[in-house]
């Protein structure tokens, strides 16, 4: 963001664009978000792509973007449209739900990612265990993004999908790429998706398969859903295992930086695991994983707080901004276990396009979050927070590495 010789905003019309994102430290909110929501909750800014568009920042209009149908995602991918950055997935997966909804599949994935299937939490409970387990025998330090929480990550979408957990690898080297902004196509990009829907084809022959994969194959037994590809099928394997183990991951990573960088939350979690889970909630809350914004098309002109959106224009929700908003939020820097309205930020989205892994999300973390206070209690940053180094150019804000010791 454009500052003046004392570090704050310059006072400009809403219509003057700034540059966005603003900030990459995940360690703290950007000093001007709270001027940025109070003067102007609806500002132009000029994307990656070098496009315009106008950023939400306050609760209330974040929230009246996300649950008004003028307001699209699926058209996000359309031809011609301005854009946060260019595409790095087939423009007809960017509404990946929307497209399996549309093709009878829905029944089939909320199945999968209901976290009360048999054996799921045990298996999470195990795997988090193992890595542990891996983690105290090789020693500090230790990269705890790298070594746990991408592969715990990783291995519950395997399980999901119903593949072998020797795939994850495999799959997980594709995300530093898929997951990226850029301002034009990568081209490495269509390297690994390609390679990757191939793999997933493959895995729907294999009598191996079993899970949402093995659903999803034998379907193609099923007069009714003749009209699917194999290549459609492969494509929710695909863009399951990648937004689910980006999101969960990277929600993971920065749940762990918080807490190790306030250190009386984990003290307090460690000590009260009866609050574990009023615990992850607040973390959603206050996690800034989220680096770039939920992007929608205005399909019609709409009034938003003093600003007349055009139709066409591409409207950019901020979640941190709607997350910390004390209008919604009261003393929102605060890590309050006791908030009424606790579960209602946008860390999930919301409205129609709303996460349907919600549930899951929250067994996830709170299982792995467990075992670390269980196993590790003392668990530390083996670096001072100024030295971790933040990426760049992602659609997710994580350090590249999180060195820790115990």
């Amino acid at each position: 963001m454009t500052t003046t010789t004392n570090g704050r905003p310059p006072t400009v019309s809403s219509h003057d664009p700034l540059d966005f994102p603003f900030f990459r430290d995940g360690s703290r909110l950007p000093d001007e978000l709270a001027l940025l929501r109070a003067a102007t909750p609806v500002r132009r800014v000029r994307t990656i792509a070098g496009d315009e568009a106008w950023l939400v920042s306050s609760y209330r209009l974040c929230k009246q973007v996300l649950t008004d149908d003028r307001f699209s995602l699926k058209d996000t991918s359309a031809p011609g449209v301005p854009r946060q950055y260019a595409l790095t997935i087939p423009p007809e997966v960017v509404n990946n739900m929307g497209n399996i909804t549309g093709s009878g599949l829905r029944r089939a994935v909320m199945k999968a990612l209901n976290p009360k299937a048999p054996g799921l939490v045990r298996w999470l409970r195990q795997e988090a265990g193992r890595l542990v387990d891996r983690l105290v025998e090789d020693g500090a330090t230790a990269d705890l993004r790298g070594a746990f929480c991408e592969p715990y990550s990783a291995g519950l979408h395997c399980r999901i999908l119903g593949i072998p957990q020797s795939e994850g690898p495999a799959l997980l080297r594709s995300l530093d790429i898929a997951f990226m902004n850029s301002a034009c196509p990568i081209a490495g990009a269509k390297i690994n998706w390609d390679r990757d829907i191939a793999r997933m084809t493959v895995l729907l022959d294999d009598p191996a398969t079993t899970g949402l994969m093995g659903e999803l194959a034998a379907l193609r037994d099923n007069p009714d859903y003749a009209h699917l590809t194999d290549e459609m099928l492969a494509t929710v394997g695909v863009t399951m295992f990648g937004a689910g183990t980006v999101s969960t991951s990277g929600f993971l990573t920065m749940a762990v930086v918080h807490l190790l960088t306030h250190r009386t939350t984990w003290d307090l979690l460690r000590d009260r695991r009866d609050l574990i889970d009023a615990g992850v909630e607040e973390l959603l809350r206050v996690n800034l994983s989220i680096g770039d914004a939920l992007p929608r098309i205005a399909l019609a002109n709409v009034r938003l707080g003093d600003i007349d959106v055009k139709r066409g224009e591409l409207v950019l929700v901020l979640v941190e901004g709607a997350n910390f908003d004390p209008e919604a939020f009261p003393d929102p820097h605060r890590f309050h276990l006791d908030r009424a309205n606790a579960a209602d930020h946008f860390s999930f989205g919301g409205g129609p396009h709303y996460c349907p892994a919600t549930a899951l999300g929250r067994v996830h973390a709170r299982i792995a979050l467990e075992a670390l206070l269980d196993r590790l209690p003392d668990l530390e940053l083996a670096v001072p927070v100024s030295q971790l180094v933040w990426r760049t150019g992602f659609m997710k804000r994580i350090p590249e590495r999180l060195p820790v010791m115990w």
